[in-house]
């Protein structure tokens, strides 16, 4: 069983911790931890892939984290010290990452990062050929590290791996080929402004070694350059700071597409000619209009707090059908990827975070390949004289929404956050407000004009309350309601709500 200090590393799928010293903080992520955690991982990969430690490739990746050479330097050594030949990707994002198990053959990848998290964070993300590794899979890996029973008497090959030339090669080709210019085929975005926003993370070779070898413009990109402090802003679609800064840089440069990824390109979101945001609703929207092209009829699997205009515009505008699922990528994937073994057409698995993973692209949530499917299509209604804004203008948005986290008090914050959905439940019917009919994860209360959900926190002891409305006020008479329901559990603080319902 894991102890305490070993299991609050565990961040769901992944794993978290403190790599820099700063004030009030100690380091959790020691040389020491990541060498165990990382023969952890060659030990379990051994075991999954009933191989011999000594015959694992295993390849090490990193993003812009300052952090990032100290805990790539722990974990390589380790694994050479087991006998594993490692391959070292050096700044990398995670989707390539998982992409050398299929180029390079490995049997299992490492990107070294913790996502939007701040710069004192880091973390570690586990792939093999069958995608990321859920969550008892993170446990098991953890517990070998706790145990620390490892050999660490042979010798194995660290080789350096240009991999990322490879990846952008494969991105520029799709570009290529399916815009398929009979005017010029190397150069298909030529005419074209692009303008990105890295945020200093690992995101910046998108701009230069994607678009910019096919024609595209892409002065006024910025926070091209990789620095682990992120001294301009967090690099984060969900971050309001950053997609203003995105906004200002597509308008400014009269760009036809702003694009912007999170600290390990996993995540995006993007900007359309007028400056309008595509992100959240919009961009589970947009990427849905994509996935149902050739998938009519084809099943979108979301996380649930998406919005009731999201459902109506995959379902009576696309053709398709949403299922609403749980929060969590890893969730949204695995459910897609059931659906499809039970003979399901299901295309897409996306989070409103930003998480996007296609099909035809292994599942693989890459904030990269869905923004190269983006700006193909960008480049196709540009011919035709319109933005790719233009394919979601029948999606309805809520005049108003919110989200309020409110801090689960109580020691056992599972136990009791279940025990207070399973209250709502009732209150609701004694109440008669009308349940979601199909959903998967907490409460879901949908009213005429409006819906909120109240459910537990994927990693921490919270209960997030999303609430969305097509009418003015009528985000804080749904919290209302939902406050006198809970301002009688000790157990959560309930503040943040009841201060929301009085500004």
């Amino acid at each position: 069983m894991l102890t305490q200090e070993w299991k609050r590393l565990k961040s769901g799928t992944d794993i978290r911790g403190v790599a820099v010293e700063t004030p009030g903080s100690e380091v959790t992520l020691t040389d020491d931890v990541v060498a165990r955690i990382a023969c952890g991982f060659a030990k379990w990969l051994s075991a999954k892939k009933q191989k011999n430690v000594t015959e694992l490739k295993i390849s090490i990746g990193h993003d812009s984290r300052i952090s990032a050479d100290r805990v790539r330097e722990a974990a390589a050594n380790s694994l050479y010290d087991m006998g594993v030949t490692v391959f070292d990707c050096m700044l990398s994002s995670t989707p390539a990452m998982f992409m050398t198990t299929v180029e390079l053959g490995c049997d299992g990848a490492i990107e070294i990062t913790a996502s939007h998290h701040p710069f004192d964070r880091n973390g570690l993300k586990f792939f093999t050929r069958e995608g990321g590794l859920d969550s008892q899979d993170i446990s098991d890996i953890l517990l070998y590290a706790q145990e620390n029973d490892f050999n660490l008497d042979e010798c194995g090959v660290i080789v350096g791996a240009a991999y990322m030339s490879i990846y952008c090669k494969r991105l520029r080709e799709m570009i290529c080929r399916e815009i398929n210019d009979e005017n010029d085929y190397e150069q298909p975005l030529k005419g074209l402004k692009i303008v990105v926003d890295a945020g200093n993370g690992a995101g910046g070779f998108y701009a230069t070694e994607v678009l910019e070898p096919l024609g595209a413009d892409i002065t006024g990109s910025l926070y091209l350059e990789p620095d682990g402090y992120f001294p301009n802003h967090i690099p984060n679609p969900e971050n309001k700071v950053a997609m203003r800064s995105i906004v200002k840089a597509t308008l400014d440069n009269g760009a036809d597409l702003g694009i912007i990824f999170d600290t390990d390109v996993d995540r995006a979101g993007c900007v359309d000619k007028n400056g309008k945001e595509i992100n959240r609703n919009a961009l589970v929207a947009l990427a849905s209009v994509i996935a149902l092209e050739n998938n009519a009829g084809g099943t979108i699997v979301t996380d649930s707090i998406t919005s009731s205009g999201l459902k109506e515009f995959i379902e009576k505008d696309l053709g398709g059908k949403h299922h609403r699922f749980k929060r969590g990528y890893r969730k949204v994937i695995n459910e897609s990827l059931r659906l499809n073994a039970e003979g399901i057409n299901s295309p897409l698995a996306i989070e409103t975070s930003g998480h996007a993973a296609f099909r035809d692209n292994y599942f693989l949530d890459d904030g990269a390949y869905l923004i190269t499917k983006i700006v193909i299509k960008t480049a196709l209604m540009v011919k035709q004289g319109k933005t790719v804004g233009d394919l979601i203008s029948t999606l309805r948005q809520p005049l108003e929404n919110t989200e309020v986290r409110m801090n689960i008090l109580a020691p056992d914050f599972a136990e009791y956050g279940n025990m207070v959905i399973e209250k709502l439940k009732e209150y609701a019917q004694q109440r008669g407000l009308p349940l979601a009919p199909e959903n998967y994860e907490g409460v879901r209360i949908e009213t005429q004009g409006g819906w909120m959900l109240l459910r537990l926190s994927v990693h921490d002891p919270i209960m997030p309350l999303n609430i969305e409305s097509d009418y003015k006020g009528g985000v804080k008479e749904l919290a209302a309601e939902l406050y006198e329901f809970i301002k009688d559990f000790d157990g959560v603080d309930s503040s943040a709500l009841k201060a929301m319902i009085s500004e």
